[in-house]
């Protein structure tokens, strides 16, 4: 709202910029080269008719039928409202140069000489040719307005999709939003269920490992409840997070299962989304680990400035309830579209699936 707030007041402080531009224009002439007051009644007089052609077509012809989609309405307003100011600049004009002719007859009387018999100058016997005022009358006034129509229509368009654009950015910004929190759901209920058993189990065994248990656990739910919410996050914020759920996830690994873990130590702690690469973990415990036969999980990430490349790959383990979909859920599709919205034209995923294993590739440019 601050933003459109701001824009408003930049689009009035134009429209006004304009006219102090417009009104100002004959006081700067008159002092640079001495015209006289007669050019500011003549000029004054278009600027108004050109204002009310303008506006009438910027807020009431072009939103009322242009927009409407009532074409044929719209260009019958048009040329309705040019040829009734035809008429108001024509009679204005009139008016206004048999104000100048009969002051200037005035003038020229005042001057003449006191002979009758004195001759003409050069050039002024008889009768003058007089220009064609109502051609060039017609034709400028034709053209100005023409001109006027058309800007008024092509920035009002304009404005119109530059506010179309801003609503479906927003709209983009929202479902982002929506998604976001719909990932965090997903990855929340299970996690926290068999974690939660994992150091009930814990307790009877070994109470310090459960307390590092419950610690790492407080963490998670601090960053999902709290940090993920403030947009941004910083990079060595995300890394801790993944750190923490692997190793919560270890408590329900058992020995046949080989896990490699490589995360960088050195790197730019720039700010990134939260929760981009937490769904290529999450599946890879979920579908790659196996209680009755050898499993592996290898998850690996390099950060050079503003680049990041992450690197999942976990054993292809068949389970019942996943049927024929696999890895490809909903956590998966969901991380896809996130990614298209989120670095149009800056990441590249690659997913690649073989009986034995599934691999996730993904590198991404940040801003």
């Amino acid at each position: 709202m601050k933003r459109n707030f701001l824009e408003g007041k930049i689009t009035v402080f134009l429209h006004l910029l304009a006219w102090v531009i417009l009104l100002g224009l004959p006081l700067y002439f008159i002092k640079r080269w001495q015209i006289g007051k007669d050019f500011i009644w003549i000029y004054y007089i278009n600027v108004l008719i050109n204002g009310i052609i303008f506006y009438t077509n910027y807020f009431l012809l072009v939103p009322r039928f242009f927009f409407e989609n009532r074409k044929y309405r719209y260009y019958l307003s048009v040329l309705i409202l040019i040829i009734c100011f035809y008429f108001v600049s024509d009679i204005s004009n009139r008016l206004t140069f048999r104000y100048i002719s009969e002051d200037a007859r005035t003038k020229e009387v005042s001057r003449q000489p006191d002979d009758p018999d004195r001759p003409f100058p050069p050039g002024r016997r008889g009768l003058t040719v007089r220009p064609p005022f109502r051609e060039m009358h017609i034709i400028n006034y034709a053209s100005a307005s023409v001109f006027l129509i058309f800007f008024s229509l092509g920035l009002r368009v304009l404005e119109r999709q530059s506010k179309i654009e801003k609503i479906h950015e927003e709209m983009e910004k929202e479902k982002l939003n929506s998604e976001l929190s719909f990932l965090k759901n997903q990855i929340s209920p299970h996690f926290f269920f068999n974690t939660l058993n994992n150091i009930y189990s814990l307790i009877g065994i070994n109470a310090e490992d459960s307390q590092k248990a419950v610690l790492k656990l407080s963490k998670l739910m601090r960053y999902l409840l709290y940090e993920s919410e403030q947009g941004n996050i910083k990079l060595s914020s995300e890394i801790d997070f993944m750190k923490n759920y692997i190793d919560l996830m270890k408590l329900r690994m058992s020995e046949k299962v080989q896990l490699s873990i490589s995360f960088p130590e050195k790197y730019d702690d720039i700010s990134i989304p939260p929760l981009i690469f937490i769904p290529f973990i999450e599946n890879a415990f979920k579908h790659g680990i196996s209680y009755r036969e050898k499993s592996f999980v290898n998850i690996s990430m390099l950060a050079e400035g503003n680049l990041i490349n992450f690197k999942c790959v976990n054993s292809n383990v068949a389970k019942p309830e996943e049927g024929a979909n696999g890895h490809s859920g909903i956590g998966l599709k969901n991380v896809k579209k996130r990614l298209n919205l989120l670095f149009p034209g800056r990441h590249d995923l690659k997913v690649n699936k073989s009986d034995s294993s599934f691999e996730v590739l993904l590198n991404i440019k940040f801003s």
